[in-house]
């Protein structure tokens, strides 16, 4: 087959940015991700393309399109038997569907947004009127409004902490992070290092800051090189808008303000169902090897033969690829010593938001226990309530390994300690392990110990010969965020363009 016999169907102008407009939101991500698997290549790969895209995330994805919008033959080659990466619906059997992978979108992240606009993906804001719960283990049970609970022992170190964390994340360039005055300091200590060192209650102040970095890294401020933490925070915004951890951090006016309806995955699904023929999916590339002009890709499904590859998977998927000639030093250092998160996604369903009813907002922090981050995770559509709970890092350690059953009680006992013993006696709950994902290794992002982003971090976007990188890892803004994705496929497909 030649290249060009790839099929071009609903990707003209109109099919691009209206394809999947009149889908309705409340159709289901199992009847949608049919129509999408459907339209992907079934029979043999095609022997050449221009371009072999490796990865059906969002990422891989956004570069295909742009490149099949310039005429140029592409191919993604996915793993799965599934698109989308780490965005992955889950639709309830008491009706509605949330998301068991990325959710939440905010301000500053106008490139998701606009592909989302583009098909007819909306958005809804998140519950937030009424008050959040913190639970202490010293003071026990409060309710407070505003960023920062009501704890006076931790109350002016958190006010002066995160002020300078604002202050280094303003100074850091987000394209280049090692190349800052500061980034051999930083990047020699963690965020654990640095809280010790300038606080004055360190334990208490650690604790807060774990409700913050295990759902957004998996991890907690112990594995995570300083360095990395401030360059995440300098990209938690845009060309024109400096990142701060409050929009990191925060709910209303924060990457955590909205989310899509239907689910993120309904993205990659659109993506998908418009690419068509151009998604092979249960195609896990084996070996990339380059041959002249060319680059052959070996796959389960087969080998394509291509003039570029941009490879947008996780860091440590992509060491699982065999290279010829072998990846840069530097590159490989990189891959070696960056990690994947640990991260789990739990909710309950209940009849109604009974905590709404009583003038919460749904949002808790505590520190200890199963729950030590809460969401009201309602969807439009149901009465139902849902509260979502990110196990992560070192909790995601003491109760990942459990039986389902403890842990669904340990969870719920958590909900329960912060709305109520409604809390207790769901309709229905569900949970996605994603360090059990076999072609992500778990989540959210791979994340920088120290010692890695100041001396290796500056290979993590340079192309090797005709390989180029994508995922959101390589984005210079909201990494490991859906927007850096969708930029860092943008980004990629142009270097490619132009050389092509």
């Amino acid at each position: 087959m030649h290249p060009h016999d790839l099929d071009t169907h609903g990707l003209g102008r109109r099919g691009l940015l209206l394809g999947g407009a009149g889908l309705l939101a409340a159709m289901t991500t199992d009847a949608l991700e049919a129509e999408a698997t459907a339209a992907t290549r079934q029979g043999a790969l095609p022997a050449k393309v221009d371009v072999v895209v490796v990865g059906g995330g969002l990422s891989g994805l956004v570069a295909a399109r742009r490149l099949a919008r310039t005429k140029h033959s592409v191919l993604v080659v996915e793993a799965r038997k599934r698109v989308g990466g780490r965005l992955l619906n889950h639709d309830l059997r008491t009706g509605g569907t949330i998301e068991a992978g990325g959710a939440f979108v905010g301000p500053t992240q106008n490139h998701i947004k606009r592909l989302a606009a583009q098909l007819g993906v909306r958005t809804f804001d998140e519950y937030v009127a009424g008050k959040n719960v913190y639970l202490s283990s010293t003071l026990g049970r409060n309710e407070f409004t505003g960023t920062i609970p009501p704890d006076p022992t931790i109350l002016l170190d958190a006010a002066i902490a995160l002020g300078q964390l604002d202050q280094y994340a303003a100074s850091m360039p987000v394209d280049a992070p090692w190349t800052h005055p500061q980034a051999a300091a930083w990047d020699a200590m963690t965020l654990g290092d640095w809280i010790r060192r300038n606080t004055i209650n360190k334990a208490g102040i650690s604790n807060l800051i774990k409700a913050w970095t295990q759902p957004t890294f998996g991890a907690d401020p112990d594995q995570l090189s300083f360095l990395f933490v401030i360059h995440y925070l300098a990209c938690s915004g845009d060309e024109r808008t400096p990142g701060t951890f409050a929009r990191s951090s925060d709910t209303a006016g924060g990457a955590q303000e909205s989310r899509f309806v239907g689910g993120s995955q309904r993205i990659p699904l659109l993506l998908a169902k418009q690419l068509g023929r151009r998604v092979a999916l249960g195609a896990a590339v084996r070996r990339i090897e380059h041959h002249g002009s060319r680059v052959r890709v070996h796959t389960a499904r087969g080998t394509v033969s291509a003039r570029r590859v941009i490879v947008a998977a996780p860091p440590e998927q992509v060491l699982g690829i065999d290279f010829s000639p072998g990846l840069p030093t530097g590159r490989r250092a990189l891959l070696r010593r960056l990690e994947m998160g640990q991260l789990m996604k739990c909710d309950a369903v209940y009849e109604k938001p009974f905590w709404r009813e009583a003038g919460l907002s749904g949002f808790g922090i505590a520190d200890s226990g199963a729950v030590r981050a809460a969401f009201d995770n309602g969807v439009p559509g149901t009465d139902h309530g849902i509260l979502l709970a990110f196990v992560g890092g070192s909790t995601w350690r003491e109760f990942g390994p459990m039986s389902r059953a403890r842990r669904r009680k340990a969870v719920l006992q958590g909900f329960a300690a912060m709305f109520g013993d409604q809390a207790l006696r769901p309709i229905e709950y569900t949970e996605q392990d994603w360090t059990k994902e076999r072609w992500t290794g778990g989540g959210p992002v791979a994340i920088y110990g120290p010692g890695v982003m100041a001396r290796f971090g500056q290979h993590i976007r340079t192309p090797y010969r005709r390989v180029h990188w994508a995922g959101t890892e390589t984005s210079t803004y909201w990494t490991g965020y859906m927007d850096g994705a969708v930029r860092a496929g943008e980004r990629a497909a142009l270097e490619v363009q132009e050389l092509l």
